[in-house]
């Protein structure tokens, strides 16, 4: 991206930063966009780490981040860094802060109607966000890939769990043969070496990104099965070309994020694959 292609005011919080570096990748060079994958995926760090770490880090010249800031259009790395840093001062570090900062909606402890007013708030918007960004020519595919699938391999740690698990309950009842990875005895890696071609994978992951399910979409690619990927980020350590790949951004109140949309949209897939298969079970009878 040319310099001149920025905006003279360049964007002054971390989401419509965000925004602008996915827009525009496909347009930055090489080392540009290398950055850029940094800067997604470790915002942290670009708020308070030296331009020579964050150089080392990223693989570049110190001076490639100076370039970077530039081409965003602002004045220097230091005037960037800014958005990340502030990015961190308006997010509740830990549990007990998020508790914390609650208290603003309230007198002493928020009240159980301000807490549904404010998880509600950001359900909607999460919720408004999908409906505008959902590709459903991405949907077609994915409903495509999954109904074909012998099986459907389920990943998703931590807060993705309860994403995977519901997945796994629903494809159970619509008789879609589905396998949820999270064994007790720790014999994932070992189940989801029975995956192949033939079969397909619903890995869901979010900043930041659990490393088992990094690791076991990596194995998944390996065995050359296709993978539906739900995730935060283009530069996801989960986005593959082997598969389709869905960008969720949920909302959050305080610091708490819903699963508004990430839920939806597994509803949504769930049912069109119902619907791919009872399409194909009907084209398959004879007339």
């Amino acid at each position: 991206m040319a310099e001149d292609d920025a905006a003279a005011l360049p964007p002054r919080a971390f989401r419509e930063l965000r925004d602008l570096i996915v827009t525009n990748r496909s347009k930055l060079p090489k080392r540009l966009a290398q950055v850029a994958a940094y800067a997604i995926d470790y915002p942290d760090d670009m708020a308070f780490g030296t331009v020579a770490r964050i150089a080392e880090a990223a693989e570049v010249q110190p001076s490639t981040l100076i370039r970077f800031a530039k081409a965003l259009g602002y004045d220097g790395f230091s005037d960037l860094q800014a958005v990340f840093q502030e990015r961190l001062r308006n997010r509740p570090a830990n549990y007990d802060e998020r508790l914390t900062s609650l208290d603003s909606h309230a007198a002493g402890i928020p009240s159980p109607g301000a807490l549904i007013e404010g998880f509600c708030g950001a359900a909607r918007r999460s919720l408004e966000r999908l409906v505008e960004r959902v590709d459903i020519v991405k949907m077609d595919a994915a409903a495509r890939l999954l109904a074909q699938a012998d099986t459907v391999y389920l990943v998703g740690q931590r807060r993705s769990h309860p994403i995977s698990a519901y997945l796994n309950y629903v494809f159970g009842k619509l008789r879609v043969r589905s396998v949820l990875i999270g064994s007790p005895g720790g014999t994932d890696r070992e189940t989801l070496s029975f995956a192949g071609p033939r079969d397909a994978a619903v890995v869901v992951s979010f900043t930041p990104y659990a490393p088992t399910t990094v690791e076991y979409s990596r194995q998944l690619t390996r065995q050359g099965t296709p993978l539906i990927i739900i995730t935060d980020s283009p530069f996801s350590p989960l986005v593959s070309e082997n598969g389709v790949w869905f960008e969720i951004v949920e909302n959050d109140f305080e610091g708490f994020r819903t699963m508004a949309a990430t839920m939806t949209l597994v509803m949504a897939l769930a049912v069109a694959v119902a619907e791919e298969r009872r399409g194909s079970d009907r084209n398959a009878t004879p007339g």
